[in-house]
């Protein structure tokens, strides 16, 4: 069992974007039924068809939201790093979730109860904006995904994910190589293509120089190319 202090701590520093919104009652009532809870690698956070009861905020680790397709083959639609709130918007669409969400290393998840949440919603007009604008840059973001998916050729898709990690979870401490390490498989998902045109892809990109793959680890060699590639793909 987390401290109430501790709690608190957690929401003033990690969350504070959400924290300030709050009046000190308000701040009370949430730490009170904020709960903290430790994912495994691939293990389920949530699953599609289930009913959206939890606010949810990614603490620490990596987290993936993805929908199952023809075939059973997984696309991958969005990336959750630290610091970001997560299945909260079939709630407010009154409907079950439409994806499931998966640690993809370690985590570790806050929770709130989304009745409560909505309850203060109600009653705060800034907490009700800080929703509105986090739903409408999603949305822009899955635009922008949808046309590329569907319009750019494989390797302007392979490398706009790749960037897409960069831009998520940066670098190690070298500089170059991308600080997660994903499967062929979930690369593919993300890129939305299949898996072998994702390893030979790579294998292309490999060649030419513009990166380096060692198992799941990908250094990237040339970004300023590997963009070009994402930008005209």
């Amino acid at each position: 069992m987390v401290k109430k202090s501790t709690l608190e701590s957690i929401l003033q520093n990690e969350m504070s974007d959400f924290w300030a919104l709050l009046d000190s009652e308000e701040k009370h009532v949430l730490s009170d039924n904020f709960v903290i809870q430790s994912f495994k690698k691939n293990e389920i956070i949530y699953c599609e068809g289930d009913q959206p009861l939890q606010l949810m905020y990614l603490l620490k680790g990596k987290v993936k939201v993805y929908k199952k397709g023809i075939g059973d083959r997984n696309q991958i639609i969005r990336l959750i790093r630290p610091g970001e709130y997560f299945g909260y918007r079939a709630y407010f669409a009154n409907e079950s979730y439409v994806a499931s969400g998966a640690a993809i290393e370690a985590s570790q998840v806050g929770f709130l109860p989304m009745k409560l949440v909505e309850e203060h919603i109600h009653r705060n007009n800034n907490l009700a904006f800080f929703f509105i604008r986090a739903l409408a840059d999603n949305l822009g973001q899955s635009d922008t995904r949808t046309v590329n998916l569907t319009q750019k050729h494989i390797r302007g898709r392979l490398a706009e994910a790749i960037i897409l990690l960069y831009e998520n979870y940066g670098y190690e401490p070298d500089s170059q190589t991308l600080n997660i390490y994903l499967s062929r498989e979930d690369l593919a998902n993300l890129s939305n293509m299949t898996t072998s045109n994702a390893i030979r892809t790579l294998t292309a990109f490999a060649a030419e120089h513009i990166l380096v793959v060692d198992g799941r680890k990908i250094t990237i060699l040339d970004e300023e190319r590997l963009r070009r590639i994402s930008k005209f793909g």
